[in-house]
């Protein structure tokens, strides 16, 4: 599984960097706070949205702890797409929320 620790996603951004990031928590989660310009689909909803989805570009997959955006990445990984999951969830973020 490719990952990347919220400190190292929040340097990329910091630098810049445009990444695709998909926020696989509940809405009531989502409304507390979350990365700017992240994607919502819950967990729940990814196999009926994945087709909003391009498989030519990387997704960088966000929840709580990191348990529902691992789950995200196996099924997104098994219908070919290209993820990362972001460890330790937006329990571990520092950085700016929206």
């Amino acid at each position: 599984m490719k990952q990347y620790t919220a400190k190292e996603v929040e340097h990329l951004l910091n630098e810049g960097k445009t990444l695709n990031i998909i926020d696989v928590r509940e809405v009531a989660e989502v409304k507390a706070g979350k990365i700017p310009g992240v994607i919502h689909i819950p967990l729940g909803l990814l196999e009926f949205r994945m087709h909003e989805l391009n498989k030519s570009q990387e997704y960088l997959l966000v929840c709580h702890s990191g348990g529902r955006s691992g789950r995200a990445y196996q099924f997104l990984e098994s219908h070919g797409f290209n993820v990362i999951n972001m460890t330790g969830g937006m329990l571990a973020w520092e950085g700016k929320l929206e």
